[in-house]
């Protein structure tokens, strides 16, 4: 699969494997994460069918979002094309740019999800309606 929409793209981690011992998967400020990084978070106990999570863009923050166990689809969106992504390996995860709207769905019960950011949490750098991201997007472009 091919990511089709802007400022958004797959990243691969470094990976030794070691057929005793299992598998190291590395992300490092500047190399694998194209970005220095300021937080790490992860999401878990997505045991509701109907869980939904995201539904927001960023004004500044970059992100790198990994499934390092289970599966969910990733919705993201550059205010004129929409792409799906599924994401089920620990190893590659999806690059998320500035002004990129971005939903999660679809989590399996064991879903842990893994995010890498540019920057701390600051409300005012969200846009959490996506018709203000539009509005927004108009504004920066």
């Amino acid at each position: 699969m091919k990511i089709t929409t802007n400022n958004c793209e797959f990243i691969e981690l470094q990976k030794i494997v070691d057929q005793r011992d299992g598998v190291l998967n590395i992300a490092e400020s500047s190399k694998q994460i194209p970005f220095e990084i300021k937080r790490v978070y992860f999401i878990t106990d997505l045991k509701y069918e109907s869980a939904s999570r995201g539904h927001h863009a960023h004004k500044k923050l970059e992100q790198v979002i990994f499934c390092v166990n289970g599966s969910f689809k990733l919705i993201v969106n550059d205010g004129s094309a929409e792409q799906e992504i599924f994401l089920n390996t620990a190893e590659k995860g999806v690059f998320l740019g500035h002004n990129l709207w971005h939903t999660m769905s679809d989590f399996s019960s064991d879903c842990i999800i893994l995010v890498i950011a540019s920057d701390e949490f600051d409300e005012n750098d969200y846009i959490r309606d996506f018709k203000k991201f539009k509005h927004y997007l108009k504004e920066v472009n």
